[in-house]
């Protein structure tokens, strides 16, 4: 079983930057790629960003290429999504997901946590 607690989520103003974090348990947590959603209100949840176990390989969205950064860190069981130049239009609930393999379906995921909430004013 795989937990995924996300956090660093807040306010910020068009242009600014926040790091989220994605504290994750489980013995075989450093196996998994891991992945960054999204939902706004009223849409359904996307893709963001994944990455692979190894941390290798990523794959992005691509309106957040060259503003966003994921990294792992496979000790510390966590992943980190590094959000610069901020939008308006990026402001949603970000949830962390977990799969056996790099992809971008929601149903590709295992595991997924409760998600933080990014606003981003303008």
């Amino acid at each position: 079983q795989v937990q995924l607690v996300e956090s660093g989520g807040g306010l910020v103003q068009a242009g600014g930057s926040l790091r989220l974090s994605c504290a994750a348990s489980g013995r075989t947590v450093r196996s998994y790629a891991m992945a960054w959603f999204r939902q706004a209100p009223g849409k359904e949840r996307e893709f963001v960003v994944a990455i692979s176990w190894s941390g290798g390989n990523t794959y992005y969205v691509d309106s957040v290429k060259g503003r966003f950064t994921i990294s792992r860190d496979n000790a510390k069981k966590t992943v980190y999504l590094q959000m610069n130049s901020l939008k308006p239009e990026d402001t949603a609930v970000y949830y962390c997901a977990a799969a056996p393999q790099i992809a971008t379906m929601t149903s590709e995921y295992d595991y997924w946590g409760q998600g933080t909430q990014v606003t981003v004013s303008s």
